[in-house]
Parts: C-alpha cells; sequence; structure tokens
C-alpha cells in the first residue's frame, strides 16, 4: 500500500500559469490566432503537464496489459478466454493491430501479464506482473482481494516509475482480455448510477440473446457484489479486472511522474475512471485518445470531463486509438517547438 499511497500523494495539481505560457508561445507563431484549434489545447496541455515549453516527445510507450475474466462461465463473450493468451503471443510476435500502428507511429509496444490463465514460463518481450490467474467470476463474488486489487495498482505504479527512469515522454494504455468490457460496463454503471443496459453494448460481437444475457450477468454482479459508488478501491476490488487495475496503476504513475497519459477505448478508461476516483487531480494529466463505438464509453468520457481526440468507430481495443491519437499529441507539441515565429520569419503580425 505504501507505493500506492506516495503516488497517490505525489500528485500535484497543474500550474495554470505554464498553460497561459505555452498559449502566449503557440499565439506568436506566423499563423492566426487559434487557427491550429485543437493541435494547440494539445500541445498547451502537454507542456503544462510536463512541466517544459520545451518539451521531449521523442519516446513514447503503450503498454497492453493482458488478464483474464472468470465471468466468462456466465456466456457472455462472443470469444472463449483462449483467446487472451493467443493474443499475448500474436502482441509479442509483432503481428496484432497495436504492433502495426505503434510501428506506424514510432511508439514501443509492451506486453504485460496482469492474470492470464496461462502459464507463459519465462517468455522474452513479456513484462510478468501476474497477480493470479484471472478475477474470480463477478456474478458470483468480488472479481479480486482488496490485496490483490492493490498489487495489481502498484504494479502499474512502478511500471510508470521506470519509464520517467527511462526518460519516456508519452504513455499509452493498452489491454487484452476477454471479458474485460462485462467488468468495464459494470464499472461505469457503478460509478454513474446507470442502468446497466444504458452503458453495455456487444463487446466483441455478441448477438441479442447473449447481449440479454450479458446485461443480466452485470445487474447480478452489482447485485451480489454491491460495490461502493464513492470508493473506487472497492468497485475495481468487486467488479473490476487485473488488467484495468493495471491501467489504473500505470495512469496513476504517470500523474505522479508529470508524464501525459494518452487513454485508449472502453476498457483503458474504465482504469481512468478508478485511478481519478482515487486522486481527482489526474484527470488533468490524462488525453482521452477516441470515444469507442461501445456505449458506455460516451459516460465515462463525460463521467471524466474529457473531450476525445478521435472519432473513428474503433471498438478493439490493445491501445489502437491511443497509438493514433500520439501522433496528433506529437504533432501539436512540434508545432510549439518548431514553428517560426513572427520575427523569426520576417511575417507580419495579424492588425488589431
Amino acid at each position: 500500500m505504501t507505493i500506492l499511497h506516495d503516488a497517490l500523494a505525489k500528485i500535484q495539481a497543474i500550474d495554470p500559469l505554464l498553460l497561459e505560457k505555452a498559449q502566449a508561445k503557440l499565439d506568436n507563431k506566423t499563423k492566426p490566432l487559434g487557427s491550429l484549434g485543437r493541435l494547440e489545447e494539445f500541445a498547451g496541455r502537454f507542456a503544462a503537464i510536463s512541466g517544459s515549453l520545451e518539451p521531449d516527445t521523442a519516446k513514447k510507450v503503450i503498454f497492453t496489459f493482458a488478464a483474464d475474466h472468470g465471468v466468462v462461465e456466465e456466456g457472455i463473450s462472443a470469444f472463449p478466454k483462449e483467446v487472451t493468451p493467443q493474443m499475448v503471443f500474436n502482441f509479442l510476435s509483432g503481428g496484432a493491430g497495436i504492433n502495426v500502428l505503434g510501428r506506424h507511429g514510432g511508439t514501443d509496444v509492451r506486453v504485460v501479464d496482469m492474470g492470464v490463465d496461462y502459464d507463459f514460463g519465462d517468455l522474452p518481450g513479456l513484462i510478468d506482473r501476474k497477480i493470479a490467474r484471472g478475477t474470480a467470476n463477478i456474478a458470483k463474488g468480488p472479481a479480486m482481494t482488496r490485496q490483490q486489487a492493490v498489487a495489481a495498482l502498484e504494479a502499474g505504479i512502478v511500471l510508470a516509475n521506470g519509464c520517467r527512469n527511462e526518460g519516456i515522454a508519452m504513455i499509452g494504455t493498452g489491454e487484452m482480455g476477454i471479458g474485460n468490457t462485462t467488468a468495464a460496463s459494470a464499472i461505469i454503471a457503478t460509478l454513474s448510477g446507470l442502468p446497466v443496459k444504458q452503458v453495455t453494448s456487444r463487446g466483441t460481437g455478441i448477438n441479442d440473446a447473449a447481449l440479454a444475457n450479458k446485461i443480466r450477468v452485470i445487474e447480478q454482479a452489482i447485485q451480489v457484489n454491491r460495490p461502493d459508488p464513492t470508493d473506487a478501491l472497492d468497485i475495481l476490488t468487486k467488479v473490476g479486472g487485473l488488467e484495468i487495475a493495471g491501467i489504473a496503476g500505470l495512469i496513476i504513475g504517470c500523474a505522479a511522474n508529470r508524464i501525459p497519459v494518452v487513454v485508449d477505448g472502453f476498457i483503458s478508461t474504465s482504469g481512468a475512471l478508478i485511478a481519478v476516483g482515487l486522486n481527482p487531480l489526474i484527470r488533468d494529466y490524462l488525453f482521452a485518445a477516441h470515444e469507442s463505438v461501445e456505449i458506455g464509453h460516451r459516460y465515462m468520457l463525460d463521467h471524466l470531463a474529457a473531450e476525445p481526440i478521435l472519432d473513428l468507430q474503433l471498438r478493439l481495443g490493445e491501445g489502437t486509438g491511443a497509438a493514433l491519437a500520439m501522433g496528433l499529441i506529437e504533432a501539436g507539441v512540434k508545432i510549439m517547438k518548431e514553428m517560426a515565429t513572427f520575427s523569426e520569419a520576417g511575417v507580419a503580425e495579424q492588425q488589431q
């Protein structure tokens, strides 16, 4: 609990003066005021988070956390749980969507086993942080113990601390875990108080009967476990996932280390909700990569008061949306750093 406590205590509010200075720097570039729209917002926020008006963006990493979910036995997914370890092998061989988009954007992809129900042994490239071989079935009881939840959070924090030591400039979140949209829907339903039906959709592409069953299972999980909407750790423990906990910890660690963190889609944002629930200051360190077609995601973004960068009808996860959004954030920072000022370019400034 010490690692978690220390990280949460270390997080500070963003300095509004840095935001102002970044905007003043952007306003002096050879363009009409505000003409690069949200790219200017990204640059200003990145500068304020990192604490520098000349932030480095060279090193970018996406962590893809993998874990299994005991609730799969309730028939809530179109895919069997064996797909989780199979996809881990796919990530490690460079063949998944996130690998392609990571290569495209010059972003390193690191795969973390938080709780896959499979013995990988000592597998090159795989970061072993396994807490358990998946969660318990949330339809029957808590997903994990409080100790497991804290251990998973702390594993994510330690990864972020390592990135600080490596000089990583920007971090993205990703995940893989058959059944994890069920956990994510349970989290936002608990936090928002909205009906489960309103925040639950088809995940990997289940049919109408399976969707009705999934909604029933989530309702049962909330009824059985009674997670406290005001206690993020209680919600995580009772209806969360080990990869969701890893993401939440990574986000906490990023905020503690002043590293901008780009949050992917529905599952990753459920981790962000847990992190922000543990320290509301974390909200200002987040970039919401995109709006997923998972219907619950909009409610998550609203809860965080986060404006997504992209809307590409994505629903793959893995960190794919984060990989794309990171390129736009980096573009905004480069505008701030590399674009000529009016005086440098010998261009007349805008008349009042």
